[in-house]
């Protein structure tokens, strides 16, 4: 199941950013994902759960937002959504021969909203004058 590689790698990434950014909570992540990345969101879903457990983005909600995929033909200059299976064949002039994928194999992190820590505390204890 490559979903669980997926959200190991997602996690591992805003862990990170997080990190370097002195977050004490990730609470939410947003990835876009292409209708061919091979990706089942459900499964991606329940693997990012157990890959946030014991982490900073334990808890975090995961928000996928879907890419349709997309080509344009060479010949015709067409454009269609290319489906699922994808159907590679221009509608347009019915040629396969130089077909450009737009979208569609999109994956990545849009965005993710943390809480920052809180800023340390500067007391000090006060620095006797018979020094």
């Amino acid at each position: 199941m490559h979903e669980m590689s997926i959200a190991m790698a997602v996690v591992g990434q805003v862990e990170e950013a997080a990190r370097a950014g002195a977050a004490s909570a990730v609470r939410r992540v947003e990835l876009q994902v292409g209708e061919l990345a091979g990706v089942v969101p459900d499964s991606l879903a329940f693997c990012f759960e157990l890959a946030c457990a014991g982490t900073v983005l334990e808890g975090a909600e995961l928000v996928t937002r879907s890419v349709t995929a997309s080509a344009r033909c060479a010949d015709c200059a067409g454009a269609w959504a290319v489906g699922m299976p994808p159907d590679l064949c221009c509608p347009a002039c019915g040629r396969a021969t130089e077909v450009e994928l737009l979208t569609g194999r999109e994956l990545r992190i849009l965005n993710v909203t943390w809480e920052d820590a809180p800023a340390a505390d500067s007391c000090r204890e006060p620095i006797s004058e018979e020094a």
